[in-house]
Order: C-alpha cells, then sequence, then structure tokens
C-alpha cells in the first residue's frame, strides 16, 4: 500500500470505550501482582470521589446556556489529587474516572507527592468566545468549591485548557480564599502569575527524554540513536508541535505531521520545514497546504514507514482496525490512550515497542510538581534546573520500567500473562501503591 492509499479501518465494536480499554490493561498488570492481596489491587483501580456539577453561563447573546462538569479524585495515596481539566464535547464521567486513574499510576510511577485526579467540562471551545469559557471555568470552579485546593486536590492544563485558563482558575480560587497563598492550587499557570519555566514543553520534553533513554538502554531494535531517527506525529497541537521541535534538535528528521484537519507528507522523503508548518498552520488553521507537502489520511500517517511514531491526539488512534499497518520501531505516547489493548497485542506480535502513556507523557504533571513546589516555597528555578530535574526523573522512571520489563518471565506469552512495557509500567506503579497502602493501613 501505498503512502496516498487510505483504508477504511474500524475498530471492533466498544474496542475505544475507555473504561474497557482500562479494565483490560489493569487486569493484564494485576497478573504480574500476585503477592498484593486480590481486595487491595482491586481498591487501587476505584475512584475515592466523583462529582458531577451543573455549570450554567450566560453566553455572549445574554441567553444562559447549561454545561455538564466533572471532577474525580482517584487517591490521595502519596498527596493531594493531581490532574488535568480539559474542554471537549466528548468530555464524560466514564472518560474522566479513566484518566484519573492513568495520573494515579502515572505519579506513582514518577514517584511524585500527588494521587491522581481529573476534571473537565462537556463543551466545545471551537464554538465558544474567550468570554464564554472564562465564565464557563470560573462557574465550574466556583461550583467544585473546596473539592480543590493546594494540599486537596490540584488542577492543570489539558485537552483545549491552557495557562489563560489556569489563570481564570486560580484567580477565582483566590477571590473565594482571601489572606491565603494561592499560587498552588493550581498548575500550568503563565509565568506572571506563579508558573514554572519548562512547564509548556514539559509534556513533550519528556517524550522525548523516555524515547532517548529507551534507545540507549538497548530497548528499541534497529535503533540506536535519536540522530537521523525518522519520526512521524499525529496531532500538532501543543504537545505535537514542540516534540516535533525537540526531536529534530535531537538530530531526528519529521517526515510527516497531522492536525484535525488532516496530515501532511514531506516531498520526496525530506524532512518538514517546521517554521514554514507552523507558519501555514497559524495562517490558515491547519497544516494541511504547506508548501513541499502533499496531503494524506490520518490512516496513511500512521501506516509510514518511521522509525519512531508518536500518537499525540486523542484516544483510541491505533486499534485493531489499523495496527496491522503501523510500520514504526517505537511508538510514543503523547496522548493519554491512543493504544487499545487489541492493538497492543499486535504491536507486540510485529515486534513493535511501545512507550506507555503513563510513563511517555509524564513530563507534564512532574514539572507541575516543580511549579507547586516553587509557589509553596515562594521561589522559582531556572529553564535549566527544571529541565536537568526534569530529565533525571524521566531517566530513572525509564530504567525502572525497563528493569522490570526484562524482569518478567520469558515465557510470558505461553503463560498468558502480558510483559510489554505498559504491562510493566503499570505493575512498577501498582506495586508501590499497594506497599504504601499495606503500610498506612485501610483506616480505621
Amino acid at each position: 500500500m501505498t503512502d496516498t492509499q487510505s483504508s477504511q479501518s474500524t475498530p471492533l465494536a466498544d474496542e475505544l470505550d475507555p473504561e474497557r480499554i482500562l479494565t483490560e490493561q489493569f487486569h493484564r498488570a494485576r497478573t504480574h501482582l500476585s503477592e498484593v492481596p486480590p481486595g487491595l489491587v482491586d481498591y487501587l483501580r476505584l475512584p475515592r470521589r466523583t462529582i458531577n456539577v451543573s455549570v450554567p453561563v450566560e453566553m455572549d447573546d445574554g441567553h444562559i446556556r447549561h454545561f455538564e462538569g466533572y471532577r474525580v479524585l482517584h487517591s490521595r495515596m502519596f498527596g493531594p489529587g493531581k490532574g488535568g481539566i480539559r474542554y471537549h464535547p466528548a468530555v464524560s464521567p466514564g472518560e474522566v474516572k479513566v484518566l484519573a486513574a492513568l495520573m494515579s499510576w502515572k505519579c506513582a510511577l514518577l514517584h511524585l507527592p500527588f494521587g491522581g485526579a481529573k476534571g473537565g467540562v462537556a463543551c466545545d471551545p471551537k464554538e465558544l468566545s474567550e468570554g464564554e469559557l472564562r465564565r464557563i471555568t470560573r462557574r465550574f470552579i466556583s461550583e467544585l468549591g473546596d473539592n480543590i485546593g493546594p494540599y486537596t486536590d490540584v488542577p492543570a492544563p489539558d485537552v483545549y485548557t491552557d495557562a489563560q485558563t489556569m489563570a481564570w482558575i486560580y484567580d477565582t480560587y483566590d477571590q473565594l480564599h482571601p489572606g491565603e497563598n494561592n499560587l498552588p492550587v493550581v498548575t500550568g499557570k503563565p509565568r506572571e502569575l506563579g508558573g514554572s519555566a519548562g512547564r509548556t514543553e514539559a509534556t513533550s520534553r519528556g517524550c522525548v527524554y523516555t524515547a532517548e533513554r529507551l534507545i540507549a538502554l538497548g530497548g528499541v531494535p534497529g535503533l540506536d540513536s535519536l540522530q537521523g531517527a525518522r519520526v512521524v506525529i499525529q496531532g500538532f497541537g501543543n504537545v505535537g508541535r514542540i516534540a516535533a521541535r525537540l526531536f529534530q534538535e535531537m538530530g531526528a528528521h519529521i517526515r510527516a505531521v497531522s492536525d484535525s484537519g488532516g496530515a501532511i507528507l514531506a516531498e520526496n522523503g525530506d524532512a518538514l520545514d517546521l517554521d514554514r508548518v507552523e507558519a501555514h498552520k497559524g495562517d490558515h488553521g491547519s497544516v494541511v497546504g504547506v508548501p513541499g507537502s502533499r496531503t494524506i489520511t490520518n490512516d496513511d500517517l500512521l501506516a509510514l514507514e518511521c522509525d519512531i511514531l508518536v500518537p499525540a491526539a486523542l484516544g483510541g488512534q491505533i486499534h485493531s482496525g489499523n495496527a496491522e499497518r503501523v510500520a514504526a520501531r517505537l511508538v510514543v505516547e503523547g496522548a493519554n490512550r491512543p493504544i487499545t489493548p487489541e492493538a497492543d497485542d499486535v504491536l507486540a506480535a510485529r515486534g513493535i515497542v511501545v512507550l506507555p502513556d503513563i510513563l511517555a507523557n509524564a513530563g507534564g504533571v512532574t514539572v507541575s510538581y516543580y511549579e507547586w513546589v516553587q509557589n509553596i516555597e515562594h521561589h522559582s528555578w531556572s529553564l535549566e534546573e527544571v529541565n536537568n530535574r526534569l530529565r533525571t526523573r524521566m531517566f530513572d522512571a525509564t530504567d525502572r520500567v525497563v528493569a522490570r520489563w526484562r524482569g518478567f518471565p520469558q515465557d510470558c506469552a505461553e503463560q498468558g500473562l502480558c510483559g510489554d512495557l505498559r504491562t510493566a509500567a503499570l505493575v512498577e506503579a501498582l506495586d508501590r501503591l499497594a506497599k504504601a497502602t499495606l503500610q498506612r493501613g485501610i483506616w480505621p
């Protein structure tokens, strides 16, 4: 199949259901946790608190519109809840519960003093003005009340939210809690309001650091360096755009990128001119049509021959309907849940290595932790210090996951056990959570 041919690939029925995906991934990990009491393992999967709120907002034309908002606190085993707030039409209680659980395991894996949380409002930011988004944010935060706080639950940016959204969150909370140091209530803020150097690029930088370390550890057959590596990136938003730049700085060649408007491939096998791509997207709202590129479909982008594929869009992008076509050596999950368990099996059988989301995209929450610490201490760190700390922590987590992975039985498949990096990362996180729970004891 050529680069420009497309397929009508579709996943199996219910394969993309986020709760089903979480349950399956959890089940695969728990088979390696035989020393942990079964009831305790199940406890680690369940959320501690789920909140649904009504968000009535006066729109620009004067009419009142109602939105649904959600916040799930999954765990406070290691500290306050931590997790993003997303604005998207598909936000649902089930999705938010899954993402909160992933955040718990991500924080445990990275040894961060947080539990997992997640939130969101079901809305379409592309159809809303800045004033409407501001009013949605302020009402949502006021409805959550003291269910968020610097030592209770600390939000951050996520899909279609950014530093400006976090500034509104901070200001709203600060208005409701005068006389206190409220800067740590939210991370990902503008630098002028206590945001950390390096936070905007942190998720992308974490993807690059974990890929760099995995390759250095010999974890990707046929790939010994990022220098000269051919990279394809699905999603040219904040994570994908910055990841493209960082991979390029490491000597990689960005072969293709995509956004919600379509995908483009560099002509004649050359690398894309990222300056030209960003300028075109700024002028036209999409990467499609960049001079020196040709338009392809999303399915074709995922099937391009490359060394590294970075799905940095939404969940469920690689599934049973298209996993056979993936032609990368390494898939780095910049997004949350971009690969279904069925696709994981296909990729593993074909020798394609996957850097899982709870490791690969943990750079964001790691630098959020650094911002939280700086806010508490009324101090700020340099960009160099933040990046050095991030690199050390991402390397350490990658080392532990690879060690766990290589410690799995050689005949995992024959024993009915999954032995991929995702399972290794989950086992590493769940084992730490289980030990901490047993040490603390179940109250009362």
